[in-house]
């Protein structure tokens, strides 16, 4: 069997088929484009390597799979052991291709929350010209946890360092050293940070360790007045939690770009909570044309490795999810 790569991309471009193309006919691949999922079931029985965003569907029906290089950083529906026909099968992901447009949206939800934009806007809209009370808050001066310190969370550091915060923690499993913050601590020293933070960043994966990492008690334990911002996963916090902490002003506002469920329905009580900045998973996504164009390198430069035989960057660990 000649081996191929399946493409399952919505972003592609004449220029990147041209570089697809070339990548493939370099490390001696046949290559297959499908428009979506659904054209590609069932005709994928050739394809050793699978890159982009396929259905569930797809890969439970890729006999002779070898490498599904997901073009998302979160790969949590693809871990399932189950999913795959060759128990050997490789999983990488795309992280490094979106740090550059999460942190851009992260530090804009944060300056509207701290800048109280939310507040402004629906001042302006009824008609009133006022200065709210209370004034504003600023990056500056702020003690600025970032729970999970990999591409996203590093970007958004660099970004913050710009605003001259107090002190930028990170937290991270091992606690290993990164210069991008002032000190590092492991996950597990979580509850002693929080009464010291006053903008918690969430940039976590989805994993059984994760899930509910940030409930009432924790909460709780931030001080009052202080502000939340995920754009991880929705799962890593408590939303009736949540929901609590804002309206009764302990938390004085949050940003997620990440909710359960998605899409969010009309009614959910989330969409009514005191000064929440919903976005609907938009942070990331292939909005931004750098995104694409590094997510494709990526694939790229990792497909030239896995032709070589040297080792694959952002491999995921199916077991542990990332």
């Amino acid at each position: 069997m000649n081996e191929k790569i399946g493409v399952i991309i919505d972003f592609l471009t004449p220029e990147y088929e041209k570089t697809l193309r070339g990548a493939a006919e370099r490390c001696g691949y046949g290559i297959a484009f499908f428009p979506s999922s659904k054209a590609a079931e069932g005709n994928v029985d050739d394809c050793t390597i699978i890159y982009g965003h396929p259905s569930q569907k797809v890969i439970a029906g890729a006999k002779h799979l070898k490498w599904y290089a997901s073009c998302w950083a979160g790969v949590d529906r693809f871990c399932r052991d189950d999913l795959y026909q060759n128990p050997d099968c490789l999983l990488t992901n795309a992280s490094g291709a979106y740090g550059t447009t999460i942190a851009e949206h992260s530090i804009m939800v944060s300056l509207m929350l701290l800048r109280r934009q939310m507040e402004y806007t629906e001042i302006i809209r009824e008609g009133d010209w006022r200065v709210l009370d209370g004034g504003i808050h600023s990056l500056h001066g702020a003690r600025v946890t970032c729970l999970g310190t990999g591409d996203i969370g590093t970007e958004f550091a660099r970004r913050v360092r710009a605003f001259h915060p107090a002190k930028l923690l990170g937290l991270n499993r091992s606690g290993r050293a990164n210069p991008d913050f002032d000190e590092m601590r492991t996950v597990a020293e979580l509850d002693a940070v929080l009464p010291e933070t006053d903008l918690l960043f969430m940039s976590l994966p989805s994993t059984p360790d994760t899930v509910g990492i940030l409930n009432a008690e924790r909460m709780a334990e931030l001080p009052k007045g202080a502000y939340v911002v995920n754009v991880g996963r929705g799962t890593a916090i408590d939303q009736d939690a949540l929901i609590a902490a804002l309206d009764s002003e302990h938390l004085a506002g949050a940003a997620l770009d990440v909710v359960v469920p998605e899409p969010l329905p009309a009614d959910h009580p989330l969409r009514r909570a005191k000064n929440l900045l919903l976005t609907p998973h938009v942070a990331g996504n292939m909005t931004l044309g750098y995104t694409c164009e590094r997510n494709i390198a990526l694939f790229c430069e990792n497909l030239e490795n896995y032709a070589a035989g040297r080792p694959m960057h952002h491999l995921v660990d199916r077991r542990k999810g990332y």
